[in-house]
C-alpha cells in the first residue's frame, strides 16, 4: 500500500460543533507557542498548498494554507476512528485568509482526547472557490515513538469505546487484536493501552456463552490465549480462570470422531487444524502457569499425539485446513494461521515437557512454511484479498506471532532475519502517514482496518 493520496471531500453538512478537548493544553491554542513545527503531509489545491503541522511535544496540530487569496478557507478535521468518521470534529478552527494576505493558519487543536481514551488523528483541509482538498490523516508522535508503538496506536483507533471490541463487534478477531496490543505493551514497555484488558473483559464477560465461550471452539481458543496473555501482563487471576474455563469448554467438545480431537463447532463433528492447534497451545500454556497441574498437561499431550497422526500435516510439512468425512486430509488451503499457531503450541509444550523433539518438529514445519508462503520476499496468505475486515486479514498475524515465539525459544534464533525483512518491507511499502497497514506487506492496492493492522502489529512485535 502506497502513501495515501490527497483526499477531496466536503465536511459533513450536519456536523455539530465539536466540544473542546483539554489535555496538556486545551483546544484553540496559539501555534506561535509551539516549540516545534513538523509538517508530515500536504495537499495541493488550485495552486495553493494546504499543510498539516504538528507540535509533537504537546500532541497538538494546526492547519495552514499558502499562496492563496483573500477568503480562502482552512480548517482541521479530527477523527477518533482512524479517519472513518469525523462529524463531531469537522472544521475545527475554520478561518479565512484576511485581506492583504497570501496565507493563513488555524489555531492548534489536540489530536487525542485523553479524558475519554479517544485515540485521534487530524487532517488539514482548505477551500478555494468551489474546490476542497484535504491532506491524508496523520497524528503526532505521542504513543508512536517507534514503528511498533505507532502501529499499536493505529490499531487502537479501531477500538470501539462502546462495545469494547475492535472493529465494533469483531469477536475472535478482537481476541487477536487484544493479544497484539498486550504483546506490544510487554515488548515495548509502553503500557498506554493496557486499559483495554479490563475494559474488554468487564464489558464482554457475559456475552454469548459467557466466559468468552460459544459454539465455535476455535473462537473460544483465541479468547483463552488472549486471557493467558492478559494474565501474564497483569497477574490478575480472573484472567487465568477464564482461560481455564475456555480450555475446559474445548475439552468438553473432544469426541471420538476421527479418533479424537476437538470439534470445530458444538453442532457438528468437523475436525479442523486451527481448533486443535489452539487447544494444544492453550492447554500447554495453562500447565505452565497453574502450579501443580497435571490435567492440562495430559490434555496437551493427548492433543499433540492425536494431531501428528491425524494426517493434517501433509507430505510437504504444511498443515491443511482439516479432515474430510473419511477422516483424511481434506486438501484445503494451507492457511498461514494453521502453520503459525502450531509453532506456538509446540513451543509452549516444549516449555512444559523439555522434549527437544517438539522443537525439532516445529523447526521443520517453520522451515517449510517460511519458504512456501513467501511471495515478493514477504509472507502472503493463500488467495490473499484486498480486504481488512474479513477473517483472513488476521491470519498472517497469528502466523508471525507463532513464528516469533519459536524463534525466541531456539538458541540460534534462525528466523530473526526473515521476520526483520518482512517487517522492513511492510514498513516501507505498506504503510500510510497514519501508520496504518494494508493487506499486502509487499505493497499495492488494498484498504486499511483492524484485521490488517493487527497482523502488521504482530509482525512488528515478532521482529522486535
Amino acid at each position: 500500500m502506497t502513501t495515501l493520496s490527497v483526499g477531496i471531500a466536503a465536511p459533513p453538512a450536519s456536523a455539530a460543533p465539536a466540544a473542546a478537548v483539554c489535555n496538556r493544553y486545551c483546544d484553540a491554542r496559539d501555534p506561535g507557542l509551539s516549540p516545534q513545527d513538523r509538517q508530515p503531509v500536504t495537499a495541493a489545491l488550485s495552486g495553493r498548498s494546504v499543510v498539516l503541522h504538528f507540535d509533537d511535544t504537546d500532541a497538538m496540530g494546526w492547519a495552514s494554507i499558502d499562496n492563496g487569496t483573500t477568503g480562502d478557507e482552512v480548517w482541521l478535521d479530527r477523527s477518533f476512528d482512524g479517519g472513518r468518521t469525523w462529524a463531531s470534529g469537522s472544521r475545527l478552527g475554520s478561518t479565512t485568509i484576511p485581506s492583504g494576505r497570501r496565507g493563513w493558519r488555524t489555531l492548534m487543536y489536540n489530536v487525542d482526547d485523553w479524558n475519554t481514551q479517544g485515540v485521534g488523528a487530524l487532517r488539514a483541509c482548505g477551500q478555494a472557490g468551489g474546490a476542497i482538498a484535504c491532506t491524508p490523516w496523520a497524528r503526532t508522535t505521542w504513543n508512536a515513538g517507534d514503528r511498533r508503538t505507532a502501529a499499536a496506536t493505529a490499531l487502537m483507533m479501531s477500538y470501539d469505546r462502546t462495545t469494547k471490541l475492535f472493529g465494533s463487534n469483531g469477536w475472535w478477531t478482537g481476541a487477536n487484536a487484544l493479544t497484539a496490543i498486550v504483546d506490544n505493551a510487554r515488548i515495548t514497555g509502553m503500557g498506554s493501552y493496557t486499559y483495554t484488558i479490563a475494559q474488554t473483559y468487564d464489558k464482554n464477560i457475559d456475552a454469548q456463552g459467557g466466559q468468552f465461550r460459544n459454539e465455535y471452539l476455535d473462537d473460544t481458543g483465541w479468547w483463552g490465549l488472549a486471557w493467558v496473555a492478559a494474565y501474564d501482563m497483569t497477574g490478575d487471576i480472573r484472567y487465568l480462570n477464564t482461560a481455564r474455563a475456555d480450555a475446559d469448554h474445548m475439552w468438553a467438545n473432544w469426541n471420538g470422531t476421527c479418533g479424537g480431537g476437538v470439534r470445530w463447532n458444538s453442532n457438528g463433528n468437523y475436525k479442523n487444524a486451527i481448533t486443535n492447534e489452539l487447544f494444544l497451545q492453550l492447554t500447554a500454556a495453562l500447565h505452565n502457569r497453574v502450579p501443580g497441574d497435571t490435567t492440562y498437561l495430559n490434555r496437551a499431550k493427548s492433543e499433540w499425539s492425536w494431531f501428528r497422526n491425524s494426517g493434517m500435516i501433509n507430505s510437504s510439512n504444511m498443515i491443511n485446513d482439516g479432515l474430510n468425512d473419511a477422516c483424511v486430509n481434506n486438501g484445503q488451503p494451507t492457511w498461514t494461521y494453521n502453520q503459525g499457531v502450531m509453532l506456538g503450541g509446540l513451543t509452549e509444550l516444549y516449555r512444559a515437557t523439555g522434549d527437544s523433539t517438539l522443537l525439532s518438529t516445529a523447526r521443520t514445519l517453520a522451515d517449510a512454511s517460511t519458504e512456501r508462503l513467501q511471495t515478493d520476499g514477504v509472507l502472503r496468505e493463500p488467495g490473499e484479498s484486498d480486504a481488512c475486515t474479513d477473517d483472513g486479514a488476521s491470519f498472517k498475524g497469528a502466523y508471525v506471532r507463532g513464528l516469533g515465539r519459536l524463534n525466541t525459544q531456539l538458541s540460534d534464533h534462525p528466523y530473526t532475519g526473515t521476520l526483520a525483512s518482512w517487517a522492513n518491507t511492510a514498513y516501507t511499502r505498506d504503510r500510510n502517514p497514519l501508520d496504518q497497514y494494508g493487506p499486502h506487506w509487499s505493497g499495492g492496492a488494498g484498504t486499511t482496518d483492524y484485521g490488517c493492522q493487527q497482523s502488521a502489529l504482530d509482525l512488528l512485535n515478532a521482529a522486535g
